[in-house]
């Protein structure tokens, strides 16, 4: 009868620690945050500057070629 009773008292005891609900929260908001980033990044829409700080494009660059 004491093997019946520990038995029973098995699903009470695996009952998730508050560590594994914080670990859990951690583990969502750093997921959470990668694809914010990288939405973010896919967004962006940089602009390459020369040594003035003018925005380079392709008639720019070809104008500085012969200088």
């Amino acid at each position: 009868m004491s093997a019946i009773a520990m038995t029973s008292n098995i699903p009470d005891k695996r009952k998730p620690a508050p560590l594994a609900y914080f670990l859990g929260f951690v583990f969502v908001l750093f997921i959470g945050i990668l694809i914010f980033c990288y939405i973010v990044t896919k967004r962006a829409n940089p602009v390459f500057l020369d040594e003035h700080g003018k925005p380079v494009t392709s008639s720019t660059s070809h104008d500085h070629a012969g200088h």
